[in-house]
């Protein structure tokens, strides 16, 4: 999967408050200082000391002075942060700049840069810029890495500024944040024979021809550097401009990714889970399949088809298919359980698509992920094999990923009957290598593979 383009975010530095928040920025050396200044105007005004006074004066001002000065660089200092890539798979690193210009006039005193981060991306990252000159830039940078999916908020980017003096402190926030994307982790899968896909393997597998008689013709206007050999010369004088025979039409072969994200199917959680291999399970096939040509989709046990409804819910052309890719790893970056108790959603929103089981036209490969299956929903699993041109099953026995004995022999022997090819999936499971077994499997009958 290839990650997203880098973007930023800036924005200018965002007081909490007005004047009175400068002033309760005052640092022990300000409050020091103005607390010395005003005793020394009172004693002068006891004693009658005018030089003592003048002292005073000067204490006291200085701290005041100073937060008149940072109160107005408020809006001098600007910040942007570029996040790159900004999707990455789990324990994956992405790179975050950070970058500060003084667009004031006047040089900045110590600047204290902090970003805000989640927890589950690592400490949070603080740095000290020196003084930094008029028009002048800094740029520093860190690292963000989760095990965990999801998507994870970047910033506001919180700027510390101090005098030259270290009379006062202000906190200024940034409004601009950042989303890093931590998609499932993906593993490279080696290509595989699939058995009963009649429409083969991929794009350009399966073509309809326009060429089968001149009154099946479906011309089209005739373009600079075509065959001459090609004109059609009825259409032409219907049409009255020159029309050529329309060249053969590849169809890109469907297939549905079907994932059970039922919190009764699976046991235990973390990175290890049954449901975390299952996730990636599901991600390293899109991938696979997307590369091979293959238009695909997503459905989940909640019924949800990604990329959408359109076309089947099917993903179309090359452009649409990185698109759609990147839809899908978006969405399998997020999905959690489901409070569903049965897979009977999946099944109504495969039955109801053009693209699923029970369309004209609808034999397609159909890969699907199962945890734990009782009598009821092994009975509708086995349904949605109907009109699958091939279809793989990767049972997940939640009993044996928790230490418990399997119980997983049964689904398997009855969705094997029902036509599936059904693989069970043992903890610590290389996916790579059940795919390959998937493949193999099913070659006791016709074989197809490899490009059209």
């Amino acid at each position: 999967m290839g990650a997203g383009a880098p973007h930023g975010a800036g924005g200018t530095a965002q007081g909490a408050g007005g004047l009175r928040a400068s002033l309760s920025g005052l640092t022990t050396r300000g409050r020091s200082f103005l607390a010395a200044g005003a005793a020394a105007a009172v004693c002068a005004y006891v004693l009658g000391q005018s030089e003592l006074l003048r002292v005073g004066l000067l204490l006291a001002l200085l701290p005041l002075i100073c937060v008149a000065a940072l109160h107005r660089t408020r809006y001098r200092v600007s910040g942007s942060r570029r996040l790159t890539p900004a999707r990455v798979p789990a324990g994956g690193e992405a790179r975050v700049r950070l970058r500060m210009d003084n667009v004031s006039r006047m040089p900045t005193g110590l600047l204290m840069l902090q970003d805000r981060v989640p927890y589950v991306l690592g400490p949070r990252p603080r740095f000290v810029l020196d003084r930094v000159e008029p028009g002048g830039r800094r740029e520093v940078s860190y690292r963000v890495r989760s095990d965990l999916r999801g998507r994870y908020p970047l910033g506001p980017l919180q700027l510390r500024l101090t005098d030259p003096f270290g009379m006062v402190e202000l906190t200024r926030s940034f409004s601009a944040y950042d989303t890093l994307t931590v998609i499932p982790r993906t593993e490279a899968l080696p290509p595989v024979r699939l058995s009963g896909e009649s429409s083969g393997y991929g794009d350009g597998s399966r073509r309809s021809l326009a060429l089968a008689g001149d009154d099946d013709v479906i011309p089209r206007t005739y373009r600079r550097g075509d065959d001459l050999r090609r004109v059609h010369w009825r259409s032409t004088a219907r049409y009255g401009e020159l029309m050529v025979r329309r060249e053969e039409q590849p169809q890109r072969s469907k297939a549905t990714v079907l994932l059970d994200t039922r919190r009764g199917a699976y046991e235990g959680a973390g990175p290890g889970s049954a449901f975390e291999w299952a996730v990636s399970g599901a991600a390293s096939t899109l991938l696979h399949l997307l590369e091979h040509g293959f238009s695909v989709r997503l459905v989940t046990d909640t019924g949800d088809s990604v990329p959408g409804e359109a076309g089947g819910g099917f993903s179309s052309g090359s452009q649409e298919s990185a698109e759609a890719a990147g839809l899908m790893m978006d969405t399998l970056a997020v999905v959690g359980h489901s409070d569903g108790a049965g897979l009977g959603r999946a099944y109504e929103a495969m039955r109801g698509s053009g693209g699923g089981f029970a369309g004209t036209g609808s034999d397609g490969l159909l890969v699907a992920f199962f945890g734990d299956l009782d009598d009821a929903q092994t009975e509708l699993a086995a349904r949605m094999r109907q009109r699958s041109g091939y279809a793989v099953a990767f049972v997940l026995d939640a009993a044996a990923w928790t230490g418990l004995p399997s119980r997983v022999e049964e689904p398997l022997r009855r969705l094997r009957d029902a036509g599936w090819t059904a693989l069970a999936a043992p903890p610590g499971a290389a996916f790579a290598e059940l795919w390959r077994q998937s493949g193999t499997a099913g070659l006791g009958t016709t074989a197809t593979g490899g490009r059209g």
